[in-house]
């Protein structure tokens, strides 16, 4: 049985991994480029649980979790592995890096237009981009159980603090959700807001629910450790004041959802993770379940098929199918948008009503969240129809639209307007930030 105190594995100890003897001296060689690179981190519940390690060469949970050479353009790669064995200097060394991390689009949909500013101040570790959502980035929650291969957040892990989100203020927050009346409902995230202590989580909640904000009436908490770490809820020194946390805001009559990364049926297939669901489920908070759709993970219909189902059997809202975000190894994992939109749509087909509340497959793009409705033939010439399910720009939300048909397109850059249209929309319109009033607060400790 697996030890339940928590173990994380990276480059630094990658040889005293459980195992570690079952990679080849390539495998072992590949990851150590890679994760150069990419950030690398997995933990001793992962590798001794989820991974079938006689078929870890295809298997999907290795893949979300361990650097693969794919991973990387043949050419970044070569100029990495060549930096390593000619002992580039340190220096020289680092540049090369960064200079590799910024060709792999680190800020996508430019996520930093996001952050807004209250009295010509800069809201760092803060985002709002939807009029409704208000995203926040506790600081000691900017980090993961492990790092998933295919994270649009990675710029988080690896020291690139320009694009990096952190705050550890939540009266800056909660003075901000004051002034925005708008802003119904706040999503933590991170990283991975369930690897604080809930001593520490607490002094961000805690404060949240006693406002008393009469705007807000929903709290969503962003995780993979639901199924990366399930001990969080079960076994860790403080799971129950966890459990009682949750409870708490439950009770306070604030919806609690807690948004879990789920990307593959036999994640929710061991007893933790079963015995985890159902004590959240028992506090009166709605788990809901998101995706991306990947190559070499879950990219089957059956699995797709298979994993919603699991998920409402459980007492999981399925919520989100995406598609990878351009940015780090989506060449490795995305595939076509019409090949995704036929894998969604077999799936969605064969599960019932309790499972179609899956939305997807779905675009995180600048102009806001895009899903794929599918093709239509419209005077003898196919198009791609889409739908604008959320935006800054609330005029723009839930009309189709039409893009010309490519048949390699794999992100929404790939595609044209439709119709000789110049544009498939008007100027993204900003998040008023209410500037004349200033929002302060005590820095936490």
């Amino acid at each position: 049985m697996i030890n339940n105190q928590y173990k994380s594995y990276g480059l630094h100890n990658l040889d005293s991994m459980p195992f570690f003897n079952r990679l080849t001296t390539q495998e072992i060689a590949d990851i150590r480029v890679v994760s150069r690179v990419l950030p690398f981190k997995t933990n001793n519940y992962v590798v001794e649980t989820l991974i079938d390690w006689d078929n870890y060469k295809t298997d999907p949970v290795y893949n979300m979790n361990f650097p693969q050479k794919g991973m990387l353009s043949d050419d970044n790669f070569n100029r990495v592995k060549s930096a390593l064995e000619k002992g580039l200097p340190e220096k020289e060394f680092a540049d090369l890096i960064m200079e590799i991390r910024l060709g792999l689009n680190p800020d996508p949909a430019q996520q930093q237009n996001d952050v807004p500013f209250v009295c010509g101040e800069r809201l760092n570790g803060i985002q709002h981009k939807y009029d409704q959502t208000v995203l926040f980035f506790p600081a000691q929650g900017q980090t993961c159980h492990g790092y998933c291969t295919f994270c649009f957040r990675w710029p988080q892990f690896c020291g690139m603090t320009e694009l990096k989100f952190s705050n550890n203020d939540i009266h800056i927050l909660i003075d901000y959700i004051k002034k925005n009346e708008k802003i119904t409902n706040i999503l933590f995230t991170g990283g991975d807001p369930m690897t604080m202590k809930t001593s520490v989580l607490e002094k961000y909640i805690k404060p949240l629910v006693e406002a008393r904000l009469p705007n807000l009436n929903a709290i969503r908490i962003g995780t993979k450790s639901l199924v990366s770490w399930p001990y969080r809820y079960t076994a860790d020194p403080d799971a129950k004041e966890l459990i009682d946390l949750f409870k708490y805001v439950v009770g306070s009559g604030i919806h609690l959802a807690v948004v879990a990364h789920i990307n593959h049926p036999v994640e929710l297939s061991t007893e933790v993770a079963k015995e985890a669901v159902g004590k959240i489920n028992r506090t009166g908070a709605v788990i809901r379940a998101q995706s991306p759709l990947l190559r070499h993970i879950n990219a089957e219909t059956g699995i797709l098929e298979k994993l919603w189902k699991d998920e409402v059997n459980l007492g999981i809202i399925p919520y989100y199918l995406f598609i990878p975000r351009d940015t780090s190894a989506q060449e490795y994992f995305g595939l076509r948008l019409e090949e995704t939109y036929e894998i969604f749509n077999e799936a969605y087909k064969n599960v019932s009503g309790l499972a179609k509340t899956v939305r997807g497959p779905v675009m995180s793009t600048y102009y806001g969240k895009i899903q794929l409705l599918g093709t239509n033939t419209i005077n003898g010439k196919k198009y791609f129809c889409l739908l604008l399910i959320n935006s800054a720009n609330g005029n723009n939300v839930n009309i189709p639209f039409f893009a010309e048909y490519n048949s390699q397109a794999t992100w929404f850059k790939d595609l044209k307007p439709a119709f000789g249209q110049p544009d498939f929309f008007p100027p993204t319109i900003s998040i008023d930030s209410n500037p004349q009033t200033c929002a302060t607060g005590p820095n936490m400790v």
